[in-house]
C-alpha cells in the first residue's frame, strides 16, 4: 500500500460511496449537465474522482476547467464537506500539457510538438489565447525562442483563476483508505509495484487489459479506470471497472457510483 502521507495520490478517507467521473474531453456542456445531476445525488460520506482527460480535443478546455472549478465550491459548500473529498487525476491529455509548459527542456521539441497538437492539444492551447503556429516556428528558431513561447502559455493559464492551482493538484491515482478500490485513468501495469507505475497510469501498460486482470491488483478489491478504446460506458470484470462513454459528438459523459465493495450502485449519463 502506499504512503497514506504521500502527496502525489489521493486518499479517500471514510468513503461510504464513491463517484467515479469518466473522461470529459472538453465537453463543458455536458460536463455541466452531468454535475447538475450529481450534485442532487450526493449523499454525506460520497467521494467523487474524476479520471482524467479534461482537456480536449474540442475548443472548450477553459469552460471545462472553469466547469470543474464552480462545481467544487458548490459541492464543498455543502454540510461537513472536505476538500479530500474531490479528487482529480492526470490523464493524457494533462500529461501532454505539462510537457508542453515545458518544451524548452526536450530533447528534441521539433517532434515533440508536432506530435501533442495531433493528439487534441492544438484547440485547447487556442482556447487560452495561443496559437499553436507561434510555437512550430519557436521550435524552428530554437530554445530561446521556446523558452518565451512556453512563458506566453504559462501566463495564459494564470490569468485563468484557479487554473495553475488545479493542474498542480492533479494525482497519479487514487485509493480509498481501506484500500477496497484503486481508481486511475488508463490503469496499471500488473507486474509492478503501485509506486512503480509512474506514467503508466495515464498511458496504461502495452499488452494490458484491466479487464482480463486474473486476480486483484495489490490487494485491491477492485481498479476502476477511465478509458476504454470502445468507449462502452461503464464495462466490469470481477476485479476491474471501465468508465468511458466517449465523450464527445457521439458519445456520453457518464460516471459511476462505486460501494467501498466495488458493486456498482448507481450510474448517470449526459
Amino acid at each position: 500500500m502506499v504512503s497514506s502521507d504521500s502527496e502525489i495520490y489521493a486518499r479517500l478517507n471514510r468513503a461510504r460511496r464513491v463517484w467515479a467521473v469518466a473522461p470529459i474531453n472538453g465537453e463543458a456542456e455536458r460536463l455541466t449537465a452531468l454535475h447538475r445531476r450529481l450534485i442532487e445525488r450526493l449523499e454525506p460520506g460520497d467521494r467523487i474522482v474524476y479520471l482524467g482527460n479534461y482537456l480536449g480535443p474540442g475548443d472548450a478546455a477553459v469552460a471545462t476547467v472553469d466547469a470543474l472549478l464552480r462545481f467544487r465550491a458548490l459541492a464543498l459548500a455543502r454540510r461537513r464537506a472536505f476538500a479530500c473529498d474531490l479528487a482529480y487525476l492526470r490523464g493524457a491529455q494533462e500529461a501532454m500539457w505539462q510537457k508542453l509548459q515545458e518544451l524548452q527542456f526536450a530533447p528534441n521539441p521539433r517532434e515533440v510538438l508536432p506530435w501533442i497538437l495531433a493528439r487534441g492539444l492544438a484547440p485547447t492551447l487556442r482556447a487560452y489565447g495561443i496559437d499553436p503556429r507561434q510555437g512550430e516556428a519557436a521550435c524552428r528558431e530554437g530554445t530561446m525562442a521556446i523558452t518565451r513561447w512556453t512563458a506566453g502559455l504559462r501566463g495564459a493559464i494564470d490569468a485563468r483563476p484557479g487554473h495553475r492551482q488545479w493542474l498542480a493538484a492533479l494525482k497519479r491515482a487514487a485509493f480509498t483508505d481501506d484500500g477496497a478500490l484503486l481508481f486511475a485513468h488508463a490503469g496499471v501495469d500488473p507486474d509492478k509495484p503501485l509506486e512503480m507505475q509512474r506514467d503508466a497510469f495515464w498511458w496504461g501498460a502495452a499488452g494490458a487489459d484491466m479487464l482480463a486482470l486474473a486476480q486483484p491488483y495489490a490487494g485491491f478489491k477492485r481498479i476502476v479506470c477511465g478509458t476504454d478504446r470502445a468507449h462502452r460506458g461503464l464495462s466490469e470484470s470481477p476485479h476491474a471497472v471501465l468508465v468511458d462513454g466517449g465523450a464527445g459528438p457521439d458519445g456520453d459523459l457518464v460516471t459511476a457510483c462505486f460501494a467501498i465493495d466495488g458493486t456498482v450502485q448507481d450510474r448517470l449519463a449526459a
